[in-house]
């Protein structure tokens, strides 16, 4: 049994630096989202200027020596606001991510194992969930919910709890089946002891892989939802509602509009690069095809 489980679900820690190595973009995206990460962990550090504080004499101020990225049309500097806003971008993503990680996950192994009836239900209310568009949904449970950065974890995770909920279950499902399941259930071992124990760990990788995909998701939704006034209450700093500050500002100043949108960017393509790795390292296919 124990070479059967070795077999099943047992990744090398050297596959990873291995799928990195072939892919130079790789590093790349994981040195890009560890400078964004530590950038928000340093925020008090590095930022030259209190987010908050206004200066109605130095409005839309162009780029400059003092202002790097100039300020926004209440005089505060648009470089520290961009670093601390990197601090609500990525803890409402991560959080998202995590809740529905551990929801769809959950859901997806229970129902996979248990199958019949049960199995039934839950595939249908997600293909339902799933027939709603992220932002879609995430904007009316975040309208329902009222802005606050607690509603809008909850909206963002509720929006990806179904896609975590079917990569669980099928692997799930083919998992079940396999000669040391049986054998664990021979020795008396409990649905949830073989869930928990055997399924889980043998799927978990996949789980990782899609997490790291769905937080660039998270981040959009985030921004989105922070555009349109559904995000952390004002005046908390967050890339969306700079975006929005400086769409309002468009003609008269770019720069409000367009280096919080370029965070976005960075963040999104750091994490799909990422996510690429992750996949060509629990992937054999992909990894023997490079």
């Amino acid at each position: 049994m124990s070479a059967d489980v070795a077999v099943a679900g047992v990744r090398r820690p050297g596959r990873f630096v291995q799928a990195i190595a072939r892919n130079r973009l790789s590093w790349f995206g994981i040195l890009l989202l560890g400078a964004i990460v530590l950038m928000a962990i340093l925020a008090p550090v590095l930022a030259p200027h209190d987010p908050f504080e206004q200066d109605l004499v130095a409005r839309l101020d162009a780029p400059s020596a003092e202002h790097w990225l100039g300020t926004d049309s209440y005089g505060r500097d648009v470089l520290s606001r961009l670093i601390y806003g990197a601090r609500i971008s990525l803890a409402v993503s991560f959080a998202a991510v995590a809740i529905a990680m551990l929801v769809g996950t959950a859901i997806g192994v229970v129902s996979g194992y248990v199958g019949g009836l049960l199995d039934q239900i839950v595939m249908s209310v997600l293909d339902v969930m799933l027939a709603f568009p992220t932002l879609l949904m995430g904007l009316m449970i975040a309208a329902m919910l009222g802005p606050s950065l607690q509603n809008l974890v909850i909206a963002i995770a509720v929006t990806e709890v179904a896609p975590f909920a079917r990569v669980a279950r099928a692997p799930t499902i083919t998992l079940k089946r396999r000669d040391f399941i049986e054998a664990s259930r021979s020795y008396g071992a409990g649905p949830l002891r073989i869930m928990v124990r055997h399924i889980l760990p043998n799927m978990l990788s996949d789980v990782v892989v899609v997490s790291s995909l769905w937080l660039a998701s998270a981040i959009r939704t985030e921004a989105s939802l922070s555009f349109i006034g559904l995000g952390a209450p004002p005046p908390a700093p967050s890339w969306g509602s700079m975006i929005r500050d400086g769409f309002e500002n468009i003609l008269d100043a770019w720069w409000l509009a367009v280096f919080p949108s370029l965070a976005i960017l960075a963040t999104v393509l750091a994490l799909n690069l990422l996510g690429d790795a992750l996949r060509d390292a629990t992937d054999p296919r992909a990894a023997g095809s490079r």
